[in-house]
């Protein structure tokens, strides 16, 4: 029997780089990918099956989704959506195009591929669909507006094309982690800065805040950080069983937070967010 094929995004660093080592450990067929090109060929090296993704681009999906069925012979057993980024910064201080491109990569891109991926899918009678969401797709933080939307946009699809896929043999499961270590906010820090000329001054106690705790977390913050092996177990999980579950809550944060968004009124877990900071990746 081959093995199963997976396409992963997102690879270069992190989550996605980790659950390709681990998956490939596992026998997987994976196909890592990863937008830039220095990054493919450091995959390359390591021994993967990898091609250019960017997943704000239709064309370079189709061409990297058309490399993949012509080496399995046309059969794709499971997709995993990780790539994305966060923009942080005030509401009021984003503009129409930084919302724009948080969609364009944590969730056009995605709808997407998975729009891709589907026919082949449909007609193998089988598959696997996990999205890497976050906890900040069920709760919300302060200066984190465009991610949150785009997370929350995240879930809806992908509850939708869930129930949509129900009978097919094709399982949607969305993995939301807590805090993990990657370099999600370092690359956070790069689209933070770009707006510092669109600042209107009124977030500036709030933007001093988070560079000392996001930007720079804590000994104790880091304790609640855990490595990419814990979304993995949970992808190996949604991949392998019988009966996936719709969502993987990784971390005690996220357990918690999901916990309280169902238990408690809206002006109740505002307050318990504004007590209790919690920081998304790392």
């Amino acid at each position: 029997m081959s093995a199963k094929s997976i396409l992963i995004t997102g690879c270069s660093s992190g989550i996605g780089q980790r659950a390709a080592q681990r998956l490939k450990e596992r026998g997987y067929r994976v196909f890592a990918t990863a937008r830039k090109v220095s990054d493919v060929q450091a995959l390359k090296s390591q021994g993967f099956e990898s091609f250019q993704v960017d997943v704000t681009d239709t064309a370079s999906m189709r061409q990297a989704l058309d490399q993949i069925l012509s080496a399995t012979g046309g059969k794709l057993d499971a997709l995993f959506n990780n790539a994305a980024y966060l923009q942080a910064g005030a509401i009021e201080d984003l503009t129409r195009e930084m919302d724009r491109a948080q969609f364009e990569t944590n969730v056009f891109g995605p709808m997407e591929l998975i729009r891709l991926v589907l026919p082949v899918m449909r007609q193998q009678g089988h598959g696997r669909i996990i999205q890497n969401s976050s906890i900040l797709g069920i709760i919300t933080l302060p200066y984190y507006g465009a991610y949150n939307a785009s997370k929350y946009a995240l879930e809806g699809f992908s509850n939708t094309l869930r129930q949509e896929l129900r009978g097919t043999g094709i399982h949607v499961s969305i993995i939301n982690p807590g805090p993990i270590h990657s370099k999600l906010r370092a690359n956070a820090y790069q689209h933070y800065q770009q707006t510092e000329h669109e600042r209107t001054g009124l977030h500036d106690k709030a933007y001093e805040k988070m560079e000392a705790s996001y930007f720079n977390p804590s000994e104790r913050d880091r304790k609640l950080t855990q490595s990419p092996d814990a979304v993995v177990k949970k992808l190996i999980h949604a991949l392998e069983s019988s009966r996936p579950s719709a969502h993987y809550y990784v971390g005690f944060p996220a357990k918690l937070f999901a916990f309280l968004r169902r238990i408690l009124p809206d002006s109740a877990l505002d307050w318990v967010l504004a007590k209790f900071s919690f920081k998304e990746g790392e």
